[in-house]
């Protein structure tokens, strides 16, 4: 399309599932042609907005919204320090809505101009957490009756969190000789507290209760979230290997990603890892060296559309397959665009997947749908999804920070989440 300019970039707040996120909008010159972003920092959403309004905004009025590699590139080097994730979520939130106005003006959903379909569904995993080894069976029954085949196993969240005064895996146990859980010292100071140790000597109670029960009929995901030390992880990841585990997710934070070629060499477990990553050197070497299976990179963080289809082609090369993150704090646009990149990627492994409430269906109206545990898309052109402005209004954000980033071992030390 001839003379087609950029002339508005607005950015939206809303928690329409009471977690704050960030939609951009940017408007050309043609009545009725705008596209729709996910810049979603949920923990950073007022440094998001600042970003793009101040900084991004005046440099994009006036370009043509057809050059896409042009302006991520020239826009990711324009503060001159890059990579951070305020920065890439802002940047994100350019580039979908970029990719959903070129969709629009070649009549193609996105998934065509990047390829076309390689698969007729998107496989998704749900999350089943409970108290008890139980109470989990009981979730991932409940997803399996909705025809989901996979999912991530979790007891007492991530690392047991959510403990009083011993670990709430320990306070369900019968005999006293077998709690392991430890107590915190008095007027402890505030955070989300839980027990590394009961949480590696307790999780595979869950698994070997899961396995019995309900033998192969499901795949079984459990993620550590970093919760224990890497030396622990290993332990525990050799304990869990006999489960058969679909893949085993984040046994190291970035920081120690070093102890996966220890790992590697213990285990053949499948190893997921990437939902912190916001730096290409995150991931180059650890996908390059063959030391994960999957890459679980959070594409608003990694700055949007474009940088997610060159790291799953990336990862192509080497086997590594992707499983973008897919949390609660991700706006419906950013898991139709996760869908989009599902639906063209080779190597495609499987796709994260949080239920939408009535809240999120009504500001944002079509996207993908679920059958059967899997996802799909319509063939709107674009990413397909839309963003109703009076409706998100009725959802303020909360701007707050949430408990759970504030994580603390027993005694009160402030940990790495």
């Amino acid at each position: 399309m001839r003379n087609l300019k950029i002339e508005d970039v607005e950015v939206f707040l809303t928690s329409p599932n009471n977690i704050d996120l960030v939609v951009v909008r940017i408007k050309t010159n043609k009545e009725g042609l705008y596209g729709l972003g996910c810049a979603t920092f949920t923990q950073r959403i007022y440094a998001v907005k600042q970003a793009i309004e101040n900084y991004l905004k005046p440099f994009l009025i006036g370009k043509d919204p057809a050059n896409i590699e042009d302006i991520w590139q020239s826009a990711n080097v324009n503060a001159y320090w890059r990579n951070g994730p305020v920065m890439n979520n802002a940047l994100s939130g350019i580039d979908m809505a970029l990719w959903d106005i070129k969709g629009k003006v070649a009549d193609l959903p996105v998934y065509d101009l990047l390829g076309g379909k390689s698969r007729d569904g998107i496989a998704l995993y749900r999350h089943a957490d409970g108290a008890t080894v139980e109470e989990v069976e009981e979730s991932v029954r409940a997803i399996m009756s909705e025809g989901f085949q996979y999912a991530r196993c979790q007891m007492g969240m991530y690392g047991g969190a959510g403990t009083e005064d011993i670990g709430l895996i320990s306070m369900k146990m019968k005999k006293a000789q077998d709690m392991v859980g430890k107590r915190s010292p008095e007027n402890r100071r505030p955070g989300q507290y839980f027990d590394p140790d009961a949480y590696a000597k307790t999780i595979e109670s869950l698994f070997q209760h899961l396995r019995e029960s309900l033998g192969n009929s499901v795949e079984l995901i459990h993620d550590i979230h970093e919760r224990v030390t890497p030396i622990e992880a290993i332990r525990l990841a050799k304990k869990l290997e006999k489960y058969d585990l679909f893949f085993l997710e984040d046994p190291f934070s970035p920081e120690n990603t070093e102890w996966l070629k220890m790992l590697r060499e213990q285990v053949s477990t499948p190893i997921a890892m990437g939902e912190l990553f916001s730096h290409p050197n995150d991931w180059k070497s650890l996908i390059a060296n063959q030391q994960i299976d999957y890459i679980r990179a959070h594409v608003s963080a990694i700055g949007g559309i474009t940088p997610a289809r060159k790291l799953a082609s990336f990862g192509e090369l080497y086997g590594v397959r992707t499983a973008w993150h897919g949390p609660g704090d991700l706006s419906p646009i950013g898991t139709a665009a996760n869908i989009h990149l599902d639906f063209t990627a080779t190597n495609f492994g499987i796709q994260e997947w949080t239920p939408m409430n009535d809240a999120l269906k009504e500001v944002f109206p079509g996207g993908p749908f679920v059958k059967d545990g899997y996802a799909n898309v319509t063939d709107q052109p674009g990413l397909g999804i839309d963003f109703i402005e009076e409706e998100a209004m009725k959802y303020p954000p909360h701007g707050r920070l949430p408990e759970w980033t504030l994580a603390r071992t027993p005694d009160g030390t402030s940990v790495k989440p």
